[in-house]
């Protein structure tokens, strides 16, 4: 099996279940686990394994309110915009967009209220033009 493929098969196996060890990655891959903790090795180091996270399940989603935030974002302060909303714990995610907005962050917290403060310290960044807020009423599906 070519590098690529086998990377590929390694990272499907890691986005189910990114917490299964070496010996077990290597046994549904059907290769030797020094095989696989190189190639573990060799993503990270490349970039393409940036690191693992804990996602949280339908019981602690339950209890977070959760929005998705479109903002519109002054000419040349994207980026001072972006590490104001990376520094924020309540943005959980943050993409850019084509259309009239530049951003939509995701946004979860623990109240409407705790949403709403951290809204307000949206809008109120330093190079945020304009936003338009949804709030998500419930989750369909996730991959």
């Amino acid at each position: 099996m070519a590098n690529e493929q086998s990377d590929d098969a390694l990272l499907m196996v890691l986005r189910e279940n990114a917490r299964l060890s070496t010996a077990e990655l290597a046994r549904r891959l059907g290769v030797a686990r020094s095989t696989v903790q190189s190639r573990l090795e060799r993503l990270e180091r490349s970039g393409v394994i940036r690191g693992y996270r804990v996602e949280l399940g339908p019981a602690a989603r339950v209890r977070q309110v959760q929005a998705h935030a479109m903002i519109a974002v002054e000419p040349s302060q994207q980026q001072g915009v972006e590490r104001k909303l990376r520094g924020m714990p309540a943005v959980t995610a943050l993409y850019t967009v084509s259309g009239p907005y530049d951003l939509i962050a995701i946004l979860g917290a623990e109240s409407t209220e705790a949403l709403d403060a951290s809204l307000d310290e949206v809008r109120a960044s330093p190079g945020v033009k304009s936003t338009a807020t949804s709030i998500v009423l419930s989750r369909r599906f996730e991959r």
